[in-house]
């Protein structure tokens, strides 16, 4: 039944942390879903979850799984999904989207490896001309 299903490839869209100032001028870091494209994405799904294993103890640490709900993301634009806190860049970040184009569904995984999510690896994010780390 699976193998039946065909899910078209996902373009224009992203998925970026991106290192901000808060309304107290403390840096926090935000995580936001971006359609780079020119067509409307329809009744958008976000699930989050981070995962990894402890390297001192070897135990396996998840964090809880959250889900969003962002409903229609216009062309050319983005939205925020969630915040982030620092003690989760040493896991693997995963952020699963999917949304429809013209009653299509289209799915994928966007992942952040552990330790990816550093000031090295921070580009100036398109739209949001700020400075993150992007997966797209």
């Amino acid at each position: 039944m699976k193998k039946d299903i065909e899910l078209p490839e996902v373009e224009n869209v992203g998925v970026a942390v991106i290192k901000e100032l808060n309304d107290l001028g403390k840096e926090e870091y935000n995580v936001y879903l971006l359609n780079t494209g020119e067509i409307k994405l329809e009744t958008v799904l976000v699930s989050s979850k981070g995962y990894g294993e402890n390297k001192s103890t070897g135990e396996i640490i998840k964090s809880s799984v959250l889900r969003h709900a962002l409903n229609d993301l216009e062309p050319k634009s983005f939205v925020k999904i969630e915040p982030i806190i620092e003690e989760l860049f040493g896991l693997t970040n995963e952020y699963w989207v999917s949304y429809f184009i013209d009653d299509q569904m289209y799915d994928k995984k966007f992942i952040f490896l552990a330790e990816s999510i550093t000031d090295k690896n921070m580009i100036k994010i398109p739209l949001i001309n700020k400075k993150g780390v992007l997966i797209n």
